[in-house]
């Protein structure tokens, strides 16, 4: 097996609603956003996959997160867009662009900051 990893930032603010603190308030990050896709085998020129494409498969899945608010934005207009769903929206997302017989997304990883992120994986 194959894992490959392309990262991709953007910038965005949220609220968390029914959250009893500071992050209740509408604030901002600079997300940076990890994502992981599995091969079971290369093409015929020894790639899993090319770099290229998977960075522009997660770049078209967050572009419409960037410089947003990510609470008008379906389905955080009924979920909150705390980094957990908003990982496994991203991991959904992308997985719908990528996943083939032999290729698919294993992990998205969501970083609010520097020292802080939530990864979603399915088992």
């Amino acid at each position: 097996m194959f894992e490959l990893m392309v990262e991709t930032t953007f910038a965005a603010a949220h609220q968390l609603r029914g959250y009893k603190g500071r992050c209740e308030q509408m604030h901002g990050h600079n997300w940076k956003v990890q994502a992981n896709v599995v091969a079971e085998k290369l093409n015929d020129i020894d790639l899993a996959v090319d770099f290229h494409d998977i960075k522009k498969m997660l770049n078209e899945v967050v572009e419409p997160l960037d410089h947003s608010f990510l609470n008008d934005i379906f389905p955080f207009t009924e979920k909150n867009p705390s980094s957990e769903n908003i990982a496994k929206w991203i991991y959904d997302s992308l997985n719908k662009k990528i996943s083939g017989e032999y290729i698919q997304v294993s992990a998205v990883t969501v970083w609010e900051s520097d020292t802080a992120s939530a990864t979603y994986y399915e088992d």
